[in-house]
C-alpha cells in the first residue's frame, strides 16, 4: 500500500484507487466536523425556540423562527461543503451541471415537494396550528420541513362520512393520528383552510317538526338558542369580516343567526344557520342541541320522525257458515 502519481492516489495491491487521496482524505475529514457543527448548532437554536409560550401567537412566532433557522442552516451546510469540494470554478461549473441534470431527471417529485416547502412559507396557504384538508387529510397542521406536512388528523361529520379515507370519529375531532403529506400535493391538490384569513364557520342545525306543532314558536326557540351561543362571536370577529371584504371580492357575509324552513312529505324542517369558530363545533352544536330539546319539550313541541301511527281501526264482521252454526 502506498500513494503514487502526482495526485498521490492510493495504490493498493498494484492497483490504483481514483480520487483516494490525502488532499481528499482532509476534505472528508473537514466534510464530517462541519456536518457535526451544524447538528449541534441547529439542535441548540430548536432548543431555544423550543422554550416559547405555548400559546398561538407564539406557537407561530416559533414556527417561522425555525423555518428561518433551518432555511439558514441548510444555505450555510451547501455553501461550506461546495467550498471545500469545488475549490475550482471549472469543476464546480461542470459538477453542478451534472447534479441538476440527475435531480431533475430522478428526483421530481422532491423538487416538487421542496418547490411546494417554498410556496408555504409564503403563509398565502396555510400556518402550523390551521385546520386545513390536504391531500385527502382532515386535521391541524403541527408541523412542517422541506419535503413534508404533518397533520395532526380529525374525523368528519356524517355528511361527509362516505369520503376517503373514512373516518370513525363522526365529528371534527382528533382521531389521534398523525398523517404526513408530502408537500407537493399544493400543485395536484386544491388546499381547504378552515382558519386562513377567517377563523369562522357557517354551521347549521335542522330539526324536523309536525306540521301541526307551533312554527312560529319552534322558529323563535331555535334563534334564541343560537343568538345566546354565537352573538359573542359575532362582534369579536366584525373587524376580521371587513378585512376580508377588503382583501377579496365578496358579499357582505350575513353573521347574525337565521332559521329556513324548507317543507318535505312527512314534516316541517327547520334549519339554523350560525356562525362558529373553527375549533370546538362539536361542543358547540352539543350544547345547543340540549338547549334545543330541553325548549322543545316545555313549549309542547315534538320532534318529527319516520315512523307510523294507527289512528283507528275498521269495523270488522265475522260470518260463520251455516252448518257451523
Amino acid at each position: 500500500m502506498s500513494f503514487t502519481g502526482p495526485d498521490d492516489a492510493l495504490q493498493l495491491f498494484g492497483i490504483t484507487l481514483i480520487g483516494v487521496t490525502p488532499e481528499n482524505g482532509r476534505k472528508l475529514l473537514l466534510t464530517a466536523v462541519i456536518i457535526l457543527i451544524i447538528v449541534i448548532i441547529s439542535r441548540l437554536l430548536h432548543a431555544l425556540v423550543g422554550r416559547a409560550a405555548q400559546d398561538v401567537s407564539r406557537l407561530r412566532t416559533r414556527f417561522w423562527i425555525r423555518q428561518a433557522a433551518n432555511i439558514l442552516i441548510a444555505l450555510v451546510a451547501v455553501m461550506a461543503l461546495v467550498s471545500i469540494w469545488f475549490d475550482d470554478p471549472a469543476r464546480l461549473t461542470t459538477a453542478i451541471g451534472l447534479v441538476t441534470a440527475g435531480l431533475a431527471f430522478a428526483l421530481q417529485r422532491v423538487i416538487t415537494a421542496i418547490a411546494g416547502y417554498l410556496v408555504i412559507l409564503r403563509g398565502r396557504t396555510f400556518n402550523v396550528g390551521d385546520r386545513i384538508v390536504m391531500g385527502g387529510v382532515r386535521g391541524d397542521v403541527i408541523a412542517l420541513d422541506f419535503m413534508q406536512t404533518t397533520i395532526m388528523e380529525m374525523g368528519q361529520p356524517p355528511a361527509v362520512q362516505n369520503a376517503d379515507p373514512a373516518m370513525w370519529v363522526k365529528a371534527r375531532q382528533y382521531t389521534g393520528r398523525i398523517v404526513t403529506v408530502t408537500n407537493a400535493k399544493i400543485f395536484d391538490e386544491p388546499i381547504y383552510n378552515y382558519t386562513r384569513d377567517f377563523s369562522f364557520l357557517f354551521e347549521e342545525i335542522t330539526t324536523p317538526i309536525k306540521y301541526d306543532a307551533n312554527r312560529a314558536r319552534a322558529e323563535a326557540i331555535l334563534l334564541e338558542v343560537a343568538r345566546r351561543y354565537t352573538i359573542p362571536l359575532v362582534r369579536m370577529k366584525e373587524a376580521e369580516k371587513k378585512e376580508l371584504q377588503r382583501r377579496y371580492f365578496m358579499q357582505n357575509p350575513e353573521f347574525e343567526p337565521r332559521v329556513y324552513w324548507r317543507m318535505t312529505d312527512n314534516w316541517l324542517e327547520l334549519t339554523v344557520r350560525f356562525v362558529a369558530q373553527d375549533h370546538g363545533v362539536r361542543e358547540l352544536k352539543d350544547a345547543m342541541t340540549r338547549d334545543i330539546l330541553v325548549a322543545y319539550e316545555q313549549a309542547g313541541i315534538g320532534i318529527a320522525s319516520a315512523t307510523f301511527e294507527v289512528v283507528g281501526v275498521p269495523a270488522l264482521t265475522l260470518r260463520l257458515p251455516a252448518d257451523r252454526m
